[in-house]
């Protein structure tokens, strides 16, 4: 099992945290071999197993593993106390339509799944509030991370200056070709001549940089860079 860490985060106590890969689990191909999710069409007990596998490596309980049914959207669930848990067993619990989460209650572990969308952590080391969240393009575009801030900010009462942020590994933009769609989706809401959007004169084809979208959200959202890590590590290499 390969599980990947950021630098900022360890510099705190009181918190564990994780970014996982595919390796060292029990999954068949295609979904070889440690898949964490069970919206797939994996067998649902070794996702199950790979599951309780993670956990035990992680020392952390199985049961307090909160999962979300993402949707691509900027929904930002806050985890009370009688939400710890949902979805650790099966997809059937999991909470609804929703694409981050936040809580202060402790020893909760929040879990999002992003194969090559981006993930992002959260932590206020003066509340002791955590958050994820999930950004594909479609989150990404509806201000997901941003959004994030927002609820730490107005729920938990953290300021943004004391927020620390890590980006997960993630497809980067010298892979992730888009379509026209959503280059003309990307300009309506960032511009026309965003730096996230790269095309390529030789084959006119468009890359989306999803890394410096969410990091840019980050910073705009009051975050100073200093307190974000982003992993500059693409997932389809």
């Amino acid at each position: 099992m390969c599980i990947w860490f950021f630098e900022n985060f360890l510099r705190h106590k009181g918190i564990s945290h994780f970014v996982s890969t595919r390796l060292g689990g029990f999954s068949s191909p295609p979904y070889n071999s440690l898949n964490l999710s069970f919206n797939v069409e994996d067998d649902p007990e070794k996702v199950l197993k790979n599951r309780k596998l993670l956990a035990e490596a992680l020392g952390i309980s199985l049961t307090s593993l909160t999962t979300a049914k993402q949707i691509h959207g900027c929904h930002v669930k806050i985890i009370s106390e009688g939400l710890r848990g949902k979805g650790s067993i099966d997809y059937k619990g999991a909470i609804n339509a929703t694409d981050a989460m936040v809580t202060n209650v402790p020893d909760i572990c929040l879990m999002i799944l992003s194969a090559d969308c981006v993930p992002i952590l959260f932590f206020d080391p003066s509340k002791k509030v955590i958050g994820v969240a999930h950004a594909g393009w479609k989150g990404t575009l509806r201000f997901v991370t941003q959004k994030t801030v927002k609820v730490l900010r107005e729920h938990f009462s953290c300021s943004p200056e004391d927020i620390v942020a890590g980006i997960g590994p993630s497809i980067g933009p010298c892979c992730y070709q888009v379509g026209q769609e959503v280059v003309c989706e990307v300009e309506d809401v960032f511009g026309a001549k965003d730096e996230c959007i790269r095309k390529d004169s030789a084959d006119g084809v468009a890359y989306l940089d999803l890394r410096t979208a969410n990091l840019r959200q980050l910073i705009q959202a009051g975050v100073p860079d200093k307190n974000i890590e982003m992993a500059k590590i693409c997932t389809c290499h």
